[in-house]
């Protein structure tokens, strides 16, 4: 029981044994994406010392788009590249609402434009959905800003918007860029109009606007990231270590975070418990995914939001900043009968099982940070090995609630971090994951894989801190 007063009860347990070995908990949404390679140099602003408020840039975007979207836009695009740019970040069926179903399916007669050009595919894809709307595509043109413009504004979902603009509202909204309303017309001023008040266009971007012209490559950029926000197909998080509210946003995260139920998930992996496949597992759902750039993430898990909340605040003390998403999460683990009746709370339950023992049920989190660079996600091993982690001869000075055995772990490989491995099972935007010994992996997959034969279950490596590693073999620190 020595490790139960050391780490927690749910930290000790949530780490599930695959058939006589250890393996652990679910903290894994960004071990589930694909490593993808990305720049390691700085892209964002000056790191934070002071609460600040942080405005992606134009290289933020663009490695972004590069990272998740294989889009790379060249020194002077053409209309054609900023075509193809917009085609890859938006779905192929999300048909404008006046789109009728004929032209859904219609191939349009481009009067410059032939199957097999490199912008065709991407030019019929945004033809079909109301985001270009000619049959003149003038793919090989410097793209304008104008032009971008109009057709950011559509494929970011705003079309309908800006065509309620009544002609004051118009020239209200052309008024804060500086221009005269007699520079654009029609529905081309209505979406200028839309893309002002809405946000797609920042201030930044209304000098150029102003000048007119060509399109820079930093212009098109933000256009872009700004259209992915508006989808919701941006990063997914609750704001930057730096932001002044970031506390307040972790404690509301906490608060309004539910345990877990996913009812039909849980009867195969409660299964498992009781068949001894696992000692425990967690449960997480997919719409918290921070959808952050892999090579510059890592994931950490605890129980205890002051922790968090000191986390936080440790971060911004040794001058890193980062992006930071909460991950509500269930941790589901074996309660032995012998340790007593358990008590139960709203954030921890409990069912018993046929031999006496209990799962029991306990809520926790993953928060994840996406760093401004690799050197700072490199260097928060030494922070928490430093300032947030117990171990022999310093268990005092640290943050609230350190743990003897931190979790911490990246989808792209670290130096001086092993490798493990993730079983994980889904239903839905519910999943249920192990961690485990590589070489353990293949025996939970076929174990899970008896209990529901028809779910989706995979396993993948991902690399983890040291001291979670010594943890799966049984080490006390």
């Amino acid at each position: 029981m020595k490790k139960i007063t050391q780490i927690t009860l749910a930290a000790l347990l949530a780490a599930p044994v695959t058939l006589g070995s250890l393996s652990l908990p679910s903290y894994a949404s960004a071990a589930s994406a694909a490593p993808a390679s990305v720049p390691s140099v700085s892209v964002k602003g000056p790191v934070a010392q002071a609460p600040t408020v942080y405005t992606e840039s134009a290289a933020d975007y663009a490695q972004f788009l590069q990272a998740k979207y294989k889009v790379k836009l060249p020194q002077q695009p053409t209309k054609g590249d900023f075509i193809q740019a917009i085609a890859s970040i938006i779905e192929a069926d999300a048909a404008s609402a006046d789109t009728d179903e004929a032209s859904e399916v219609k191939a349009p007669a481009f009067t410059d434009l032939k199957s097999g050009d490199s912008a065709y595919d991407a030019a019929v894809s945004l033809y079909n959905n109301g985001i270009i709307t000619g049959t003149e595509v003038h793919a090989k043109d410097k793209l304008s800003a104008y032009t971008a413009v109009f057709i950011a504004v559509k494929a970011a979902g705003f079309k309908e918007l800006a065509y309620t603009y009544p002609e004051a509202k118009t020239k209200k909204a052309l008024a804060k860029l500086g221009i005269s309303p007699n520079r654009v017309q029609g529905l081309a001023a209505q979406e200028l109009a839309a893309a002002i008040d809405t946000g797609l266009i920042p201030e930044s971007l209304y000098p150029a606007l102003r000048k007119g012209g060509v399109a820079t490559t930093d212009f098109a950029n933000i256009l872009l990231g700004r259209v992915l926000s508006s989808q919701g197909k941006y990063k997914n998080e609750i704001g930057r270590t730096g932001d002044a509210d970031i506390y307040s946003k972790l404690y509301v995260a906490y608060r309004t975070a539910d345990l877990i139920e996913a009812p039909e998930l849980r009867e195969i992996v409660d299964q498992a418990l009781r068949n001894d496949l696992v000692t425990g597992y967690n449960l997480k759902d997919s719409r918290f995914d921070s959808n952050f750039i892999d090579e510059l993430t890592l994931t950490y898990g605890h129980s205890d939001i002051k922790h968090a909340v000191q986390l936080i605040g440790l971060l911004r003390s040794e001058g890193i900043d980062a992006d930071v998403q909460f991950q509500p999460k269930t941790s589901a683990f074996i309660y032995l009968k012998e340790w007593g009746e358990p008590t139960e709370t709203p954030d921890y339950k409990v069912t018993q099982i046929e031999n006496g023992n209990y799962i029991a049920y306990s809520k926790e989190y993953d928060i994840q940070f996406e760093f401004n660079t690799t050197a700072d996600k490199a260097r928060f091993n030494d922070i928490i090995l430093k300032y947030a982690k117990k171990s022999t001869g310093n268990t005092s000075n640290l943050i609230h609630a350190s743990w003897w055995q931190p979790l911490y772990y990246s989808a792209t490989a670290m130096d001086g971090y092993p490798v493990i491995a993730n079983t994980k099972i889904s239903l839905g935007h519910y999943y249920a994951q192990s961690f485990s010994l590589k070489e353990k992996a293949k025996d939970l997959q076929d174990g899970f894989r008896k209990l529901a034969p028809d779910a989706d279950i995979s396993s993948y490596n991902f690399w983890v801190d040291q001291p979670f590693l010594n943890y799966l073999n049984g080490e006390s620190e």
